[in-house]
């Protein structure tokens, strides 16, 4: 007995009694129904007797009003009505805007929209602390332990990041250099400075374009792979079944990856280092009818004995960043697949970012030791 219904000379008095939940909605719709809403009474309810009323059932009485309203009956609460029908009657009635002022939301999407950000990168940056907390301890203890490196699986990711990598990186490089050297003979050419065209080639390969390159094209093509194939795996709950058989998915997925990355990178920019100068050999050679033998010379005279090392040396910092990048997103993936779709996105626009920063910093740093 949810509803207690007396007539009195004013009209029809309910009192509310017991607990309206959810799990009695159809007992309460069928006392609620047969309450007399005739045109012309007077309904007064009472509900501080009811233990408990929750949306649900709120919403069974709101419609109980709304029908007595509309054959004719008023209805009045003994005291202040339920707050849950104050709630429900906000969220269902937003106020109209006038036209010509903004409107309360004008202020506050944007105020909300902000908010939302804020709290979204900080979230983001404590997360990802945490991945790097968790990915150094992993790699310390399988520098304790050096079965846990997987040996096997950094192989395969150094075939799949870095062998197959060849042919691209070797064809981006290979046109750059060209493209670099065809334009800057055609400024050159107006002081009569064709000669430098080699000194320009030489150091912009092998301190800049080699490395810059080569890191960029590997964050589209293995960034983008490692964030796909660890979010699959997500999905098919495959990192879920590790963790069953007692499997570290950071030790058995993220770190081979990154290991891998991280070696392969260096040998892939000291490939496109060679494919480049090789690159501008030829156009000198076609275009400037700068001989083979003078090339290499003015080759030697231009590199500094750190220039080489100089784009060696951010490689495995590149790949690194990179594999870092687009585990983290992999991990990251929940619920489907366009979750997937949006965070291999995120992964690979991270690495690049995160690659051209760290060349940044890399440049003051050079320039400050005078290299």
């Amino acid at each position: 007995m949810y509803l207690e219904s007396r007539r009195t000379a004013q009209g029809i008095e309910l009192h509310l009694t017991g607990s309206w939940r959810v799990t009695h909605l159809d007992a309460l719709e069928r006392e609620l129904a047969a309450v007399p809403c005739g045109g012309g009474e007077h309904i007064l309810i009472d509900a501080a007797a009811v233990e408990a009323l929750d949306l649900s059932a709120s919403l069974k009485l709101r419609d109980f009003l709304g029908r007595a309203a509309a054959a004719g009956a008023s209805v009045e609460f003994a005291g202040a009505p339920p707050e849950q029908l104050a709630l429900i009657a906000s969220v269902g009635a937003a106020p109209a805007a006038h036209p010509g002022l903004p409107g309360p939301h004008h202020i506050e999407e944007p105020v909300e929209a902000l908010g939302r950000r804020v709290v979204g990168g900080w979230d983001d940056l404590v997360s990802g602390l945490a991945f790097l907390g968790r990915i150094a301890v992993t790699a310390f203890g399988a520098w304790c332990a050096p079965r846990r490196l997987r040996p096997i699986s950094i192989a395969r990711h150094i075939y799949d990041t870095g062998i197959t990598a060849i042919p691209i990186v070797t064809l981006i490089a290979f046109l750059i250099s060209v493209i670099v050297a065809y334009m800057s003979a055609q400024q050159l050419a107006r002081f009569g400075a064709e000669l430098f065209v080699v000194d320009l080639v030489t150091i912009g390969v092998l301190r800049e374009l080699g490395v810059l390159l080569t890191a960029i094209i590997v964050a589209g093509r293995s960034g983008s792979a490692f964030a796909a194939e660890i979010g699959a795996m997500h999905l098919n709950a495959e990192v879920d079944a590790l963790r069953a058989i007692g499997v570290d998915p950071f030790e058995a997925l993220v770190l081979p990856r990154v290991l891998g990355l991280t070696i392969a990178l260096p040998l892939l920019a000291v490939i496109a280092d060679a494919v480049g100068l090789t690159g501008g050999a030829l156009l000198c050679r076609y275009l400037l009818d700068i001989p083979l033998p003078q090339y290499l010379t003015r080759m030697n005279e231009a590199i500094a004995p750190t220039t080489f090392w100089v784009g060696v040396v951010k490689a495995p910092v590149f790949g690194m960043l990179i594999g870092l990048a687009g585990t983290y997103r992999g991990m990251q993936v929940r619920g489907s697949s366009r979750e997937l779709g949006r965070l291999t996105t995120v992964a690979v626009v991270q690495a690049i970012f995160v690659v051209l920063l760290a060349d940044a910093l890399f440049a003051v740093l050079f320039m400050a030791m005078d290299i």
